[in-house]
């Protein structure tokens, strides 16, 4: 169904190599990203507009995203501009609930795992409400986290939780919470790549 929704392909992922770095410079990335996770933290409330591709190795497509989170309580809609189709996904912690899809509205624990049995789709919403930021998940839930960055010292990539995630562009400030504008996510045949037109709710220091 959401493989009709979305109804397009999507590109392969191609990683650029990521830049060796002075032990000074990975601490001073460090420093910055310690402040750029408690400035998008220190605001809850948040929404972004954009562009989403998922891939599940066999058939991918792509359509409009709008997200908007109120602390735990998160609500994710997405719509295919040329079918008018669309699905929405809500909850918070403890239950979430997937509309839009033929047979009626569907409830689960685990949003991740209510997406996957009934679209096909593996994507990892809990962790992706802070990945999408810029900042590492909880480590308690989702397990430690490894960081690389570029050349701008900025965070050029998060691997937590089998996940890959790679930061391809930044909103164009040297503030500490700049927001990142396009990133690709990865664990196996799994894919989801998201483009930021527009962000809401979190301020720059």
């Amino acid at each position: 169904m959401v493989a009709l929704l979305l109804a397009a392909c999507v590109p392969q992922t191609v990683r650029s190599p990521l830049p060796s770095l002075s032990p000074q410079e990975v601490a001073v990335a460090q420093t910055r990203q310690t402040t750029h996770e408690a400035a998008v933290r220190a605001a809850p409330s948040w929404s972004l507009q954009g562009r989403v591709a998922v891939s599940n190795g066999r058939n991918g497509g792509s359509g409009r995203i709008d997200w908007r989170q109120d602390a735990d309580r998160y609500e994710v809609a997405l719509s295919a501009p040329i079918t008018r189709q669309s699905w929405r996904l809500s909850g918070d912690r403890v239950a979430a609930q997937l509309e839009g899809l033929e047979g009626g509205t569907r409830s689960g624990a685990d949003p991740q795992q209510l997406l996957r049995e009934a679209t096909g789709w593996e994507i990892p919403v809990a962790a992706l409400s802070s990945w999408v930021r810029g900042a590492r998940a909880d480590e308690a839930v989702f397990g430690p986290a490894t960081l690389a960055f570029g050349t701008d010292l900025r965070l050029a990539r998060i691997e937590q939780g089998g996940w890959t995630i790679d930061y391809a562009a930044w909103q164009p400030t040297s503030e500490a919470a700049a927001l990142p504008l396009r990133l690709n996510a990865q664990r196996g045949e799994a894919k989801v790549r998201l483009v930021v037109d527009g962000w809401n709710g979190v301020e720059t220091p």
